[in-house]
C-alpha cells in the first residue's frame, strides 16, 4: 500500500511539476500590452454587460468606475440586468443620470424558474445591445479609468473573437481573504499561460470581452444554457472550437477588473464548488486530464501524512514512520518552491510580492480546500445569488 502511494505520488509530482513551469514560461512569454500602443482615436461601439442580483452594497462602485473611464462616452453604453433582486440595486442604477446607462429587469423576459438566469440575463442584454464588442464585468467589480481603453485597443489591435482579461482579488489582512487573492493570482496566472500557448481555454467572467458577431455565429449559450454558471469558459470554448488563434489573453496592469473576496470560509467553499462544478462540463480536451492529474495528485499529498499516522498508531503509539513523513515534508517543501517559482512573476504583474510570504503557510489549507470543492464540484450541490444549485 506505502509503496504504491508513494509511486503514484511521485509520477503525479513530476507531472505537476511539468505542467508549473510550463505555465511559468507562457507567462513570461506572454508580451505585455503596453499603453504606448494603445491607439489614439478609437472608433469601436461597446457594449458592458453586468448582471446584478442584490447587488446594493456594490453596484453603485461598479457603475460609478465604468462613468470614470477615459474611453469616449458616446462609444459604449452599459447595461445593467437585475436579476430579481430583493434589495435597493435597481434605485441604485437608475441614480445614474449618465445617458449610457441603462437597467433592463431580467422579470420582465423570464417567468419560469430555470437553470442558468446568468447566461439568459447576458443572452437578453445583448438581444438589447448596440455595441459590436461585448465586453462583460460583474456588479462587485470595479476598475481603473484605463480599463476600456485596453481592452478596446487590443481589440483593434489584433482583431481577436475573445478576449480573457486579468482579475484580482483586493484583500484585507484576514487569512481567508489572503488565501483567497493568493490563489486567484495562481488561476489567473495559469489562465493568461494556457490562452497564450493554447493549451486550454480559461477565463473568468469579470473581465471579458467577445464580439457580438461572433457570439451570434456559435449560437450564443444554445448548447450549455441548461449549466448554471459557465458564462464564461464554456462560451470560451465554443468560439475556442472555431478558431484558435482568435482567442486571447490581455496582459495589460491597465485592465485589470478588481474584485471582492468571499467574506466567509462558507462563501469561499461555495463559491469554488460552483466553479469546479464545470469541470466536466468542458469540451476542451486538454483541461480536464490537466484538472484531474492536479486532483489525485493532492488526494496523494493529503493520504500520505494519513497513511503514515495510522500505520504507526498500529505499530506502537507516538511512534511515527519518519521514511513516509519525510518523503512527504520533502514533497510539500518542493511543491511549495516549484508553485513559487511560477508565481513570482505573476505576483509582480500584479503587484501583490508582498503577500508571497504567506503562501507557505497556506499549502495544507490549500490541499483540503482542492479535495473538499473538487468532490462536492461533482457530486454535491451549491447556493448561487440565494439559489440551491446541483
Amino acid at each position: 500500500m506505502e509503496s504504491i502511494l508513494l509511486l503514484v505520488s511521485l509520477i503525479l509530482f513530476i507531472v505537476y511539476v511539468g505542467l508549473i513551469v510550463y505555465y511559468r514560461q507562457g507567462w513570461l512569454s506572454l508580451p505585455l500590452f503596453e499603453k504606448t500602443v494603445v491607439f489614439l482615436k478609437p472608433t469601436t461601439r461597446i457594449t458592458i454587460i453586468i448582471p446584478a442580483r442584490n447587488e446594493a452594497a456594490n453596484i453603485g462602485n461598479c457603475l460609478q468606475s465604468i462613468c470614470n473611464q477615459t474611453y469616449p462616452a458616446d462609444l459604449f453604453e452599459v447595461i445593467v440586468v437585475d436579476d430579481h433582486s430583493t434589495d435597493e440595486t435597481v434605485s441604485i442604477i437608475h441614480s445614474f443620470s449618465q445617458n449610457n446607462i441603462r437597467c433592463i429587469l431580467l422579470k420582465d423576459y423570464v417567468t419560469d424558474p430555470i437553470n442558468s438566469y446568468k447566461k439568459k440575463a447576458i443572452e437578453i442584454a445583448i438581444s438589447k445591445s448596440t455595441g459590436d464588442l461585448i465586453v462583460t464585468t460583474d456588479a462587485d467589480c470595479y476598475m481603473g479609468k484605463d480599463w476600456l481603453t485596453n481592452i478596446a485597443g487590443f481589440y483593434e489591435t489584433y482583431s481577436p473573437d475573445f478576449i480573457a482579461a486579468p482579475v484580482a482579488i483586493q484583500c484585507s489582512l484576514s487569512f481567508i481573504e489572503i488565501f483567497q487573492a493568493l490563489d486567484f493570482m495562481t488561476l489567473q496566472g495559469i489562465t493568461g499561460a494556457a490562452v497564450h500557448k493554447k493549451l486550454h481555454s480559461m477565463c473568468n467572467g469579470a473581465n471579458l470581452a467577445y464580439s457580438k458577431k461572433v457570439f451570434e455565429e456559435v449560437g450564443g449559450f444554445k448548447g450549455i444554457d441548461n449549466i448554471a454558471s459557465g458564462d464564461d469558459m464554456l462560451l470560451m470554448h465554443k468560439i475556442y472550437d472555431v478558431n484558435p488563434t482568435k482567442v486571447m489573453f490581455l496582459k495589460s496592469a491597465d485592465a485589470i477588473v478588481y474584485t471582492e473576496p468571499a467574506k466567509t470560509l462558507k462563501d469561499f467553499i461555495n463559491q469554488r464548488i460552483r466553479w469546479a462544478s464545470k469541470a466536466d462540463k468542458y469540451d476542451d480536451k486538454t483541461i480536464l486530464p490537466v484538472l484531474i492529474a492536479v486532483y489525485f495528485f493532492n488526494v496523494c499529498m493529503l493520504l500520505i501524512p494519513i497513511v503514515a499516522i495510522f500505520n504507526n498508531i498500529n505499530c506502537s503509539f507516538l511512534t511515527f514512520n519518519f521514511s513516509l513523513l519525510t518523503f512527504w515534508l520533502y514533497l510539500l517543501l518542493l511543491k511549495t518552491l516549484v508553485e513559487l517559482f511560477f508565481l513570482y512573476p505573476v505576483a509582480q504583474f500584479f503587484n501583490k510580492q508582498s503577500l508571497l510570504w504567506l503562501f507557505p503557510v497556506m499549502q495544507p489549507f490549500h490541499i483540503v480546500y482542492t479535495i473538499i470543492a473538487g468532490w462536492l464540484g461533482k457530486f454535491g450541490t451549491y447556493k448561487w445569488k440565494e439559489r440551491k444549485v446541483k
